[in-house]
């Protein structure tokens, strides 16, 4: 679709803000032209991941170069290999629908001589989290994944240091995981089709549930805008 000539993408068009209402505060002012800024800049970069995003998955370079990846960031792509179970990496406590677990780091060794690269594979259950209770969420043999490619996370200051020492990990410091696992800093996470009884049937088997292959960035700027057109009436 992002080919087809007819396809109008919201770069294209972006969205106009008009201004309503009495005269308004220079600080209020100030604080709707950074938010109008913030929205037409949220707004281009999302259209521009979901573009990314309906085209067909690309097969992985055998060696990626990371300082690349931004300009590939939320692009689909897939990768042939093994998974080393043995250097798995839980990221955690992390939540999904009220219930505590982690998410599944896995190095994918790659065939022929390709480089190692890290796999998000998704999410399991705090109470699955020993490997040996999740034989059926360790698949051995060559597996193909298919996941987006992003960016490394950034750490807030909130969030504790990771001790890979000790195998904890409260966030994924890419680098320092591809180091510990002699990976490429390289982060690809796994997606799946959304499915109710899919998950369902994952969580109970200790099978990772990916993420959907969608656009997560949160787009609040458009409610705040509105709020500050409102002050403009009172």
């Amino acid at each position: 679709m992002a080919d087809d000539p007819r396809w109008v993408s919201m770069v294209d068009q972006p969205p106009q803000i008009v201004r309503v209402g009495q005269k308004h505060g220079p600080g209020l002012i100030i604080l709707g032209t950074w938010q109008v800024q913030r929205l037409d800049w949220k707004t281009k970069l999302i259209a521009k991941y979901e573009d990314r995003l309906v085209k067909p998955p690309l097969p992985l370079p055998p060696k990626v170069d990371p300082e690349a990846v931004t300009e590939f960031d939320y692009r689909r792509v897939y990768a042939t290999g093994h998974f080393r179970h043995d250097q798995e990496m839980l990221i955690g406590p992390r939540m999904r629908e009220g219930q505590d677990g982690f998410l599944v780091v896995t190095p994918l060794e790659r065939d022929d001589g390709q480089s190692t690269v890290l796999i998000n594979r998704g999410w399991i259950s705090k109470k699955l989290h020993e490997k040996k209770d999740r034989p059926l969420g360790l698949p051995q043999g060559e597996v193909t994944v298919e996941g987006l490619l992003r960016e490394p996370w950034k750490k807030n200051m909130f969030t504790p240091d990771n001790k890979p020492e000790e195998g904890i990990f409260h966030f994924p410091d890419v680098k320092q995981m591809a180091e510990l696992t002699g990976s490429q800093p390289i982060w690809i996470e796994q997606t799946m089709v959304p499915d109710l009884v899919e998950s369902y049937d994952r969580e109970a088997k200790g099978i990772p549930i990916g993420r959907a292959a969608e656009v997560n960035l949160r787009n609040n700027h458009t409610q705040y805008i509105f709020t500050c057109s409102l002050k403009s009436f009172r």
